[in-house]
């Protein structure tokens, strides 16, 4: 039974317009959204403040005191006072970096200069990311304790960076790290 073209077009025409269900959709994107927060990681991200130099600031004459460098070299970490000069050349051992006597020399700047917050780290170019942290770590505090007992110490938390200046000139003249401040 062939229908005719007209019976066709009639049959078209008295369609009803089928209505757009949205509560089917909502109940999707429902579901959606609660399997996507459940599933999310929310890590802790830990955020340090550096202060970074001023553009073009305006040179001011550094009150009298010390003001800490800590020079990250390939082969030695140095510390050294902007005023007066290198303090302290601390060798790598066979390891990398000696943290711990950098460490230990800073406990004994920060006995001298308690008030003092402020360190800033010179990083030779292709310094590793790794290695940055490190100091940052070992110059803003320091463990205490033993076991469960474990306390953080602040040593120089207020950190600045820049580049450390090139050639180990610098460094020529620095004292070994168990001289004195």
């Amino acid at each position: 039974m062939r229908r005719s073209y007209q019976s066709r077009k009639l049959e078209r025409h008295s369609r009803k317009q089928a209505e757009l269900l949205l509560v089917p959709m909502i109940d999707i994107f429902t579901v959606l959204v609660t399997f996507l927060l459940m599933t999310a990681v929310f890590s802790r991200t830990v955020i340090l403040q550096l202060n970074l130099p001023a553009a073009q600031a305006e040179f001011k004459e550094p009150p009298p005191g010390l003001v800490l460098e800590i020079m990250v070299r390939q082969n030695q970490l140095v510390v050294s006072d902007r005023n007066s000069g290198p303090l302290a050349s601390i060798p790598d051992t066979a390891k990398g970096h000696d943290y711990e006597t950098l460490t230990d020399y800073l406990k004994r700047v920060k006995a001298k200069f308690p008030e003092k917050t402020e360190a800033t780290i010179l990083l030779e170019p292709q310094t590793p990311y790794d290695q940055v942290v490190q100091v940052m770590d070992h110059v803003r505090v320091f463990e205490q304790g033993k076991g469960a007992d474990v306390v953080q110490a602040e040593l120089f938390p207020d950190i600045s960076m820049g580049d450390a200046p090139m050639g180990d000139a610098a460094a020529a003249g620095a004292p070994a790290a168990g001289a004195h401040p």
